[in-house]
């Protein structure tokens, strides 16, 4: 199977946001790809879990404000980049992250794609909605690293 192997630039929703954390790469890294342990601290979450490794092709599933995704995991770059995905709700989203070190701290920069009659339905909403999804995601996991 050929998996995506960065967002849609052109789907109708598009996504980039951008973070300075004072932590180090490896516990960015870490906390982000600790898939598990995501409901401990992001409340937005209350589910998670992964079906293997941190690898391509392995399968994921989550909970995030009542609704339940699976998202499959296209690239790894550890501890640099990692990109997952998959339908949900009709929606096709593409979830794109980046972690440069900087200094004593990292820029983590997530991007996001979403496509499917939903967006086309309701494009203003559901970009802002996914706008403030990933800036709390960011914010939160700001405050965990450091």
């Amino acid at each position: 199977m050929t998996y995506p192997t960065t967002i849609d630039e052109n789907a109708p929703v598009v996504a980039d946001h951008t973070i300075r954390i004072a932590a180090p790469l490896e516990r960015v890294w870490q906390l982000h790809t600790g898939i598990g342990s995501w409901p401990d601290w992001q409340l937005a979450i209350t589910e998670a879990r992964l079906d293997g490794p941190i690898a391509p092709a392995i399968t994921f599933h989550w909970v995030t404000a009542g609704l339940s995704i699976d998202s499959t995991i296209y690239v790894v770059d550890a501890p640099h980049r990692i990109v997952w995905g998959g339908p949900a709700h009709g929606i096709t989203g593409v979830h794109e992250w980046t972690f440069t070190e900087d200094g004593d701290g990292v820029v983590v920069r997530t991007r996001e794609s979403w496509a499917g009659a939903p967006v086309d339905a309701d494009r203003a909403n559901l970009a802002a909605a996914l706008d403030d999804s990933l800036n709390t995601w960011l914010d939160a996991l700001k405050k965990t690293a450091e």
